[in-house]
């Protein structure tokens, strides 16, 4: 069972958690545990189940998606949230990836696109739907470049293969250092650059070209194909 994909489908609408719903159990890597149609639920049934991914809604009644981000990430840091909205306005896309969230897709990605999206985050890799990805790499808010002094050589290591999309345990093996001690190095960083999750940590990589660009985080759905 540790194999089996644990979601949360979090929408007001009941046609859109209906669909979600069956679309999704026909893959058999995938399971919705609950659906929630408003943030105050999907709070409390992260609380509950503790998913895995949750596919996040912005604007719902009772408590915006972005409020029940932020308390989800409190105390469930390790679950993966992908925000699945039709908004494409800066205020939603930079509240949401501030408050935690790891992916932002729009109502139109392809049904496919959308399972790999969730794949991809059990592995510690964002997917941005292409219309907000460039812009959010472009305007993110993000430290002075004199952070990136702040950096020991290790961590800009490991801060060049989050960029690259690699998990925990494929830093460790490609560094040959214990997964422990990439956690301890992934935290640092996010200390050091005051960034709130690692996803933003790959767009500071972006920003600042330590990477090559054909060597980049999978922001691109069809990238996870």
């Amino acid at each position: 069972m540790s194999d089996i994909i644990r979601v949360l489908i979090a929408d007001d609408h009941l046609v859109v958690r209906q669909g979600l719903r069956g679309f999704l159990e026909t893959y058999a890597d995938i399971i919705v545990v609950a659906e929630a149609e408003n943030g105050v639920q999907a709070v409390a049934l992260a609380r509950e189940h503790v998913p895995d991914v949750i596919l996040m809604d912005l604007l719902m009644p009772e408590m915006s998606g972005v409020e029940a981000i932020e308390k989800i990430m409190v105390f469930s840091p390790t679950t993966h949230i992908i925000v699945l909205t039709s908004y494409t306005e800066d205020e939603y896309l930079f509240s949401a990836m501030r408050a935690g969230a790891q992916g932002y897709l729009l109502k139109d990605v392809e049904p496919e696109d959308l399972v790999n999206a969730i794949r991809a985050a059990v592995r510690g890799q964002a997917t941005l739907h292409p219309s907000v990805a460039a812009r959010l790499v472009q305007r993110a808010d993000h430290p002075d470049d004199d952070s990136l002094a702040d950096l020991t050589e290790r961590e800009l290591d490991v801060l060049r293969l989050i960029a690259r999309g690699k998990s925990n345990k494929e830093i460790a093996e490609e560094l040959v250092i214990a997964e422990g001690t990439v956690k301890s190095h992934v935290s640092n960083i996010l200390s050091k650059l005051h960034l709130a999750h690692r996803t933003l940590a790959a767009l500071y990589a972006l920003k600042h070209r330590l990477v090559p660009l054909n060597d980049q985080y999978p922001l691109d759905p069809q990238s996870q194909s």
